[in-house]
C-alpha cells in the first residue's frame, strides 16, 4: 500500500482543505540555552546579593528601630506616646496630612484629566511643572515659602499688618506639605490614563452623558486603583516629610513640630528610647503603606495590562458574528447603556 502524497493531505474527502500537521523536529537535536536566561549559579548570586543588601539596609535598622523602642519596656514605650509633646506632634502631623491629601487628589485628578484626555496650548509645561518638587530639594522649598511670607519676606509686612501668621505656624507647614507632594497622585494617574485613552469617554458622549456623568461614572471607576496608590504615596511622604517642614516650622515645642521634628529634638536630648518610640510609629505607618502600595500596585498593573491588551487576529469575521458580538458588549459591558442615564 502507497503512503498518501502531499497533495492528497491538502484536500481530503468533499476537497475541503484539511489541517497541515508541523512536521517533528528531529530528536537528536542539542537544545542551545537561552540567550537571555543567565546560568543557574549566577542568578542565585544575584539574588543573594539583593537580600543581603535588603537585610543590611531596610530589615535590620526596622529591627533595630522596634528594639531600641521597646527597650526601657513597654510601659515606658506607651509613656513616651502619651506624653504632650508626642501627642501634639501626632495631632500635627495628622492634621496637615488630613489637609495636604485631599487637596493633592483634587489637584492630581484635574491635572491627569486634562494632560491625557485633552490637547491645548501649555500641556508641555503643565507636565514640566508637576515635576518640578522632584528636582527641587524641600529645604530650598521651604526656605522660598520664608522668603516669600516671612517678617522680611514679599508678603511679610502685610500679613504682620494684618494680624497674620504663615510661617512658623501650621499654614506654613500644610503649604510645605503640599509642594512637596502634589506631583504623587498626577504622576501615577498620567500614563494610567493616557493608556486608556479616550475610547470610552467618546462612547459615553455619544450616548448623552455629560461631563460631570462621563467623569464620575467612566473615568474615575477606571483609575480608581492608580488614584489609591498615588494617595498612598503622598500620604506616606506627608506624614514623613522632614525638610521642608523643618525650615517653615520654627521647631516651636508642642505646637509646630510634627513627628519626624519631635524625634529628632528627642535624639539632641540624648532621649533615645522616647525617640525610637516616636519613629516606630512612623516605622508602623511604612509598613502600612507599604501593605497597601503592594495592594494597590497589583491592581493597577491589572488594569493597566488590560488597557494595553489588543485582541490577536482570529481569522475573518462574518457580518452576522460581528453584529452579535457588538450587541453582546454594547448590552453587558459597556458602563453607560442607552436609558441609564
Amino acid at each position: 500500500m502507497s503512503r498518501p502524497s502531499l497533495n492528497d493531505a491538502k484536500t481530503a474527502g468533499n476537497g475541503n482543505p484539511a489541517v497541515a500537521v508541523a512536521p517533528r523536529a528531529p530528536l537528536n537535536v542539542a537544545r542551545r540555552p537561552d540567550p537571555v536566561t543567565e546560568p543557574p549559579v549566577v542568578r542565585w548570586i544575584l539574588i543573594g546579593i539583593a537580600l543581603l543588601f535588603l537585610a543590611l539596609f531596610l530589615v535590620v535598622p526596622l529591627v533595630a528601630v522596634f528594639y531600641q523602642a521597646l527597650n526601657k519596656g513597654l510601659g515606658f514605650y506607651l509613656e513616651s506616646l502619651a506624653d504632650p509633646d508626642a501627642l501634639s506632634a501626632i495631632k500635627l502631623t495628622v492634621i496637615t496630612a488630613a489637609i495636604a491629601v485631599p487637596l493633592n487628589l483634587v489637584f492630581g485628578l484635574a491635572a491627569s484629566w486634562c494632560i491625557a484626555k485633552f490637547e491645548f496650548r501649555g500641556k508641555a509645561l503643565l507636565t514640566t511643572l508637576i515635576d518640578l518638587p522632584f528636582s527641587v530639594s524641600p529645604v530650598i522649598s521651604g526656605l522660598i515659602y520664608v522668603l516669600m511670607f516671612g517678617a522680611q519676606g514679599w508678603f511679610g509686612p502685610w500679613l504682620i499688618d494684618h494680624n497674620v501668621q504663615i510661617i512658623f505656624a501650621v499654614p506654613g507647614i500644610v503649604l510645605a506639605t503640599i509642594f512637596v507632594t502634589f506631583p504623587f497622585v498626577a504622576r501615577e494617574l498620567i500614563p494610567l490614563m493616557q493608556a486608556q485613552g479616550n475610547d470610552e469617554e467618546e462612547a459615553a458622549h455619544v450616548l448623552g452623558a455629560s461631563g460631570w456623568q462621563i467623569f464620575r461614572r467612566v473615568t474615575l471607576p477606571n483609575v480608581k486603583w492608580g488614584l489609591l496608590y498615588g494617595v498612598i504615596l503622598c500620604n506616606a511622604r506627608a506624614m514623613g516629610e522632614f525638610g521642608a517642614v523643618s525650615v517653615v516650622s520654627g521647631h516651636i515645642r508642642g505646637q509646630t513640630d510634627t513627628m519626624p521634628l519631635h524625634v529628632e529634638i528627642l535624639y539632641n536630648e540624648y532621649n533615645f528610647s522616647a525617640a525610637f518610640a516616636v519613629a516606630s510609629v512612623l516605622a508602623l505607618l511604612a509598613l502600612v503603606t507599604l501593605g497597601l502600595k503592594l495592594l494597590a500596585e497589583r491592581h493597577m498593573s491589572a488594569e493597566l495590562s488590560a488597557a494595553r491588551d489588543v485582541p490577536a487576529y482570529a481569522g475573518p469575521v462574518t457580518a452576522s458574528a460581528a453584529a452579535s458580538a457588538t450587541h453582546a458588549i454594547n448590552a453587558s459591558q459597556h458602563p453607560l447603556k442607552q436609558g441609564e442615564l
